[in-house]
């Protein structure tokens, strides 16, 4: 499934070709793609044909347009909310060539003219159109946008570490609460969002911390630290266009990520920790394949009583 690195950069490709286009008409080609709405495939047509995609947002994984009624200085009302599921892709073309097969919906843009095709192989995605409402904090929705609105669906969803908005201190504390295994709670979207399964392993990796460690006894200086190692290795992968491990993941051109060349955990089982050669152990943590270093990530222990 995308991750944050990966949603940013579609965002950003969009953002660069799409911004203050106006929706002229809609062709939702499975109606499962828009199966949120209860009038289905007319009733987000109705909702969206004549509106302008005025900025593109993220928060964690989570990516939005917000919809004003012109091109002008309207406040936007609404979002167009799209989860990308497993296999989510946008696509931009200057002349529309025939849909893809996979394709599940095409907008048709004005001002300038371009199609965008979303394109869902596996069919876990859709999009979504929905009232903007304020942000619990006050501050910025999220990255794409000043204004302190975000879709309602997206409301629970706690900042990314690479948000600048974002309550480190606050984030550290909660990282630390509960029984639950700390890989579980990075994987928490309403903690820290946009960390997903790779780049949590990623992170416990860098931070020397072991995914079953209870996140109650994690001390404050790890908290800190495995936030620093999610911030550095999404940053990363953000500068590389994402990771990528089949065709699913492409950006709004049709490239794919590599940042899977430079993983030092996720997928590596059997192979050599990077660290201290030590054969990298791969188990189901919480229904997730998960991937760590036995000696630099000490499964932690209670203390004995004497």
């Amino acid at each position: 499934m995308p991750e944050l690195p990966e949603v940013e950069t579609v965002r950003r490709g969009l953002a660069s070709l799409v911004t203050g286009a106006r929706i002229s008409a809609v062709d939702i080609r499975r109606d499962s793609c828009v199966r949120l709405l209860p009038g289905g495939p007319a009733e987000f047509s109705a909702e969206v044909t004549g509106l302008t995609l005025s900025r593109l947002v993220r928060r964690g994984k989570f990516l939005w347009a917000e919809l004003a009624p012109s091109a002008g200085d309207d406040a936007p009302l609404l979002a167009l909310s799209a989860h990308l599921g497993m296999s989510g892709q946008f696509r931009v073309h200057v002349d529309a060539p025939e849909p893809h097969h996979h394709c599940r919906a095409r907008l048709t843009l004005a001002d300038p003219a371009l199609t965008l095709d979303f394109l869902d192989q596996r069919t876990f995605g859709y999009l979504h159109v929905e009232p903007l409402v304020p942000t619990p904090d006050g501050g910025p929705g999220g990255e794409g946008t000043p204004l302190a609105l975000l879709p309602a669906s997206v409301a629970h969803i706690g900042r990314d570490a690479l948000d600048p908005g974002l309550d480190e201190a606050a984030a550290a504390r909660a990282l630390r609460r509960g029984t639950r295994g700390v890989k579980q709670v990075l994987l928490d979207q309403t903690v820290v969002s946009g960390i997903g399964n790779i780049y949590a392993d990623e992170a416990l990796w860098r931070a020397r911390v072991h995914p079953e460690r209870p996140a109650q006894v994690l001390t404050a200086s790890s908290a800190r630290a495995l936030l620093d190692a999610a911030r550095e290795v999404m940053g990363r992968a953000l500068d590389q266009g994402g990771t990528s491990f089949d065709a699913l993941y492409v950006n709004v051109n049709g490239e794919s990520g590599y940042f899977s060349r430079s993983l030092e955990a996720y997928g590596r089982a059997g192979e050599p920790c990077g660290r201290c050669g030590t054969p990298l152990s791969r188990a189901t943590v919480g229904g997730r394949a998960t991937h760590w270093c036995a000696r630099c990530q000490r499964r932690w222990a209670p203390r004995t009583p004497r």
